[in-house]
């Protein structure tokens, strides 16, 4: 500061002292519970890789050196609490820990809710007493199953989901809920010495579209979170009146209804959450369509039934340019997709160009990784690989 001007000589030596009266009154108050400082380390560039329990995971021959986070899915919430109810978690959860034997970095986590298992999350954030069970059954868990955090998928807050319990008062609750479980992760780490990158984590998976916000103050619930994965998939499916791209980039000029992943993102920008928060979603699987009309090679036409989803490594052995499928590309959207004109189907999915462009779009936003949906779609690694290294010049050792 150039103190030459008059005006400003008397009010120079105040301005300097202030400075210092600043530090000193932020060191000597201690912080609130609601004041959690995320450590700058938390910031670096992530890949997060979901693990379906259901799917018989080849859990030994995942790479753990390509991954800095495994999310176990699923458990479920039942009486206020978070619960792994299938036989095989145990087993599978600790044959993910053992895969820190070749990556000491890798952190493991469960994810509790997802499609199927959300129905339960409005009565278990409805009171206080509710919310702190859940919390507690939280830290039981990590503590049973040595894990590093947990990941909250409730599928979703204020909306009806598949066939849900939900309240207006979610949009509160929701981020009351996630205090508290913070709350119990902080007191937990402090008490086990935990510093850094090894205090436990909260994490939450994200809907795509505006609705999401709408019913949830995530301006608010960012501040308990380590990172937020969006998920930028499944922007057409059964639910929607035609076919479509479900997990493209940008915008296709065509498509009347408007999703892309760029968009998933302003409306978590527009939210309040910072960017360096922000996880992009992508799908390590396709959606088809039969009985398509044949105009515009299916991409947004109307379709008689919607298929089963198939697995990236299916598509590569089935149908890209196979049994009379067509791969065509949508320079728009920077979306692949395929089209048998004979048998009238389209299939849409993600292949190694269209990550290339989301691996870009995530370095040049500001965005702190790539989370994928899900491992064993992928069976050779094909598409883990590109996000590897398209983004590992920005992962930290």
């Amino acid at each position: 500061m150039n103190c030459s001007n008059n005006m400003l000589k008397t009010a120079c030596p105040l301005l300097l002292v202030i400075p210092f009266l600043i530090v000193f009154i932020s060191c000597t108050v201690p912080p609130t519970t609601d004041d959690v400082i995320i450590d700058d380390e938390g910031l670096r560039m992530k890949i997060i890789g979901y693990v379906a329990g259901w799917t018989e995971p080849d859990i030994e021959n995942i790479d753990a050196t390509k991954l800095t986070h495994i999310n176990y899915a699923f458990a479920n919430v039942e009486d206020n609490r978070a619960v792994l109810q299938m036989p095989y978690d145990a087993s599978h959860l600790s044959r993910l820990n053992a895969l820190k034997e070749v990556n000491p970095e890798l952190k493991i986590l469960v994810s509790v809710g997802g499609w199927s298992w959300s129905g339960n999350f409005s009565d278990a954030a409805l009171t206080t007493e509710y919310r702190q069970q859940f919390a507690q059954s939280i830290a039981d868990m990590i503590r049973e199953h040595n894990l590093d955090g947990i990941d909250i998928d409730w599928e979703y807050p204020g909306q009806i989901g598949a066939g849900n319990v939900y309240r207006p008062e979610d949009k509160q609750n929701f981020t009351l809920l996630l205090r508290d479980v913070r709350r119990k992760l902080e007191k937990m780490s402090d008490e086990e010495g935990r510093e850094g990158l090894d205090r436990y984590q909260l994490t939450i998976a994200t809907g795509a579209n505006e609705a999401y916000q709408e019913n949830t103050e995530m301006d608010k619930a960012h501040k308990y979170l380590d990172f937020i994965n969006i998920m930028a998939y499944d922007f057409h499916g059964s639910w929607t009146p035609t076919t479509g791209h479900h997990t493209n980039l940008y915008e296709s000029a065509e498509d009347p209804s408007g999703m892309s992943a760029l968009k998933a993102v302003q409306h978590h920008l527009e939210a309040g959450i910072p960017v360096e928060k922000l996880v992009l979603g992508v799908a390590f699987y396709g959606r088809g369509w039969s009985g398509v009309a044949p105009v515009n090679n299916g991409l947004y036409q109307p379709y008689e039934t919607d298929l089963p989803g198939t697995s990236f490594s299916d598509i590569v052995v089935d149908y890209i340019n196979r049994s009379g499928f067509v791969r065509y590309w949508d320079d728009d959207a920077r979306a692949p997709y395929l089209w048998n004109e004979a048998e009238r189907t389209f299939i849409t999915y993600e292949d190694e160009e269209s990550l290339r462009y989301k691996a870009d779009f995530i370095k040049e936003r500001g965005l702190t990784g790539a989370m994928y949906w899900e491992h064993n779609h992928d069976v050779n690694e094909t598409l883990l690989g590109v996000l590897y290294k398209e983004l590992r010049s920005a992962i930290t050792p």
